[in-house]
């Protein structure tokens, strides 16, 4: 057991004698590849808000780069602190931090109101003040989120990512000419294919790897095909350090700041689910205090983002789902990949390099990175209690809750826009309603009534006491077999059958399983034969 230096604060959420499985450290070359996976893996989803909302301002591509330079920093030195931590300030969890997109929507329309980037900046700014003085109280829900809603919550993420990766398997750009060509599926595929491959090999290492060394070698197959364009990597400056209100002093408008403040309250929604599920998954406690901790680091990178020309700060569920499959569950690891995401804010040169990798190939990873996150809510859901309650109705209604924004994206355009703003994420629409439903049938159960579960229409079981003669110590089922306690089939054969083996058995003419079998398939007429 790795001993806690003095005067550290990482474990001050549980006793110093014990280690976390967050606080695991790898030697430094592992820590710095987990890392650059985990920038791979959130690279295409933390440039996208700063290049859909820098657009719609109208903004040249020099300034674009700007806003995407400056996401990468902030989101770098957001995700250090959420897993390195300071007192009161991060999580100490393998999260990592970048530029919400949930915020988007919100943005661009106060872009298009005519406030232009100034109002976008002072919205994120007051808001922010606002959940970061909300936050310790926003974590006092925690004991509101069992494993029936985070479960829910948890798969939730994993399938409203699975767009993400469809998209960008196709290409990303729906209004780029080859968007859902077979070129960029079948890449996507490849990548997908060369995941699972490393992933099945003996080499641990490899199979860890697995997501980062298919990006790469996706990568290489797309440069060998020309799919793969390098051509602007040296474009622009190699060195530039993000200039404090570059655009502009941030402009305070009310309209804007309540629907920025109800889009911190998603946020918060998120991050507290994605904080929950990453505990889940490293197996790591997760009380209120922790919580509080990570949404006061959510909240303090987005008070500092438009001062350096950014927006909004979150956990990336992506990879929460890289921490699943991988089994790494070292915060260092991701700590390194904020050193990363920091140094290419510092470097365009290799932000742009990392920007050449094919959207497809980042979609075939995501597949299964997605996948596993939902994947890890199932897991979750498994270990919940069926019986005598209504549990299933809870995750029924949840799941299919938080489906609607995915399945049916304009369901919600023609309610309010405050209501729309929360419930278009399917990830808050579900959180919204399982902790709902988990109060109304788990902690306001006066109405309910008894036996309510539906596993209860189901009459009970019962077998003739004649059935279990034939039964020994240790015979149990297997995958539909009947099997004894060496783990040898027993023969189950029709009741047609019963007498014909009977009487052979009687007179010493079977001697092994298989002549039970024989005779049943010889006697056709008598039923349907042994299995």
């Amino acid at each position: 057991m790795k001993s806690v230096k003095p005067g550290r604060k990482s474990a001050r959420h549980t006793p110093s004698t014990t280690q976390r499985p967050e606080d695991e450290r790898l030697p430094l070359g592992k820590t710095v590849a987990y890392g650059f996976q985990h920038v791979l893996t959130m690279y295409g989803g933390i440039i996208a808000p700063p290049l859909i909302i820098g657009s719609a301002a109208g903004l040249e591509p020099s300034d674009l780069g700007v806003l995407v330079a400056s996401c990468l920093f902030i989101g770098g030195l957001a995700t250090i602190l959420q897993t390195y931590g300071i007192k009161f300030f991060g999580c100490q969890l393998p999260l990592v931090q970048g530029t919400s997109f949930a915020s988007v929507a919100t943005l661009v329309a106060i872009v298009n109101g005519g406030g232009g980037l100034p109002a976008v900046f002072g919205s994120v700014l007051a808001a922010s003040v606002i959940g970061f003085c909300v936050a310790p109280f926003f974590a006092k829900i925690v004991r509101f989120f069992p494993p029936v809603v985070t479960g829910v919550v948890i798969t939730t993420i994993g399938l409203t990512l699975m767009p993400v990766a469809a998209n960008w398997a196709m290409g990303g750009n729906n209004k780029a000419e080859n968007y859902g060509s077979l070129a960029n599926i079948g890449l996507a595929a490849l990548t997908l294919a060369i995941v699972l491959l490393l992933s099945k090999v003996g080499n641990a290492a490899i199979s860890r790897l697995s997501i980062l060394l298919a990006i790469v070698l996706g990568t290489i197959f797309a440069a060998a095909t020309g799919m793969a364009d390098f051509s602007k990597v040296g474009d622009g400056p190699i060195f530039a350090f993000p200039q404090p209100f570059a655009f502009g002093f941030p402009v305070f408008e009310i309209a804007g700041i309540v629907s920025m403040t109800i889009v911190v309250m998603v946020i918060l929604t998120e991050t507290t689910a994605d904080i929950l599920a990453v505990g889940e998954i490293t197996g790591s406690k997760v009380d209120s205090r922790r919580i509080a901790d990570g949404l006061r680091a959510d909240m303090a990178a987005s008070i500092v983002a438009p001062v350096f020309n950014t927006f909004t700060q979150s956990a990336f569920a992506q990879n929460v789902g890289l921490v699943a499959i991988t089994g790494i569950k070292s915060r260092f690891a991701v700590t390194a990949g904020g050193g990363i995401l920091v140094v290419l804010g510092l470097l365009p040169v290799l932000g742009r390099l990392v920007a050449a990798v094919p959207t497809p190939v980042l979609g075939g990873a995501g597949v299964v990175l997605f996948g596993t996150v939902a994947a890890s809510g199932i897991r979750t859901l498994s270990k919940v209690e069926y019986k005598n309650n209504m549990n299933l109705i809870i995750v029924a209604a949840a799941l299919a809750f938080g489906m609607i924004p995915i399945v049916a994206p304009t369901f919600y355009d023609a309610f309010p826009t405050w209501f729309a703003t929360i419930f278009h994420s399917g990830i808050s629409s579900s959180a919204v309603m399982a902790v709902l439903l988990n109060l109304l049938f788990n902690h306001f159960k006066r109405g309910n009534s008894a036996q309510s579960s539906v596993f209860v229409a189901s009459p009970p079981r019962m077998v003739r006491e004649d059935e279990l003669q034939a039964l020994r110590d240790g015979d149990h089922f297997e995958a539909g077999k009947l099997v004894d306690a060496d783990g040898t089939e027993i023969p189950v054969v029709s009741a047609a059958h019963y007498p014909i083996v009977k009487e052979k058995l009687d007179k010493g003419e079977i001697s092994h399983a298989d002549d039970i079998r024989r005779i049943c398939e010889t006697h056709p007429s008598a039923g349907s034969g042994a299995h």
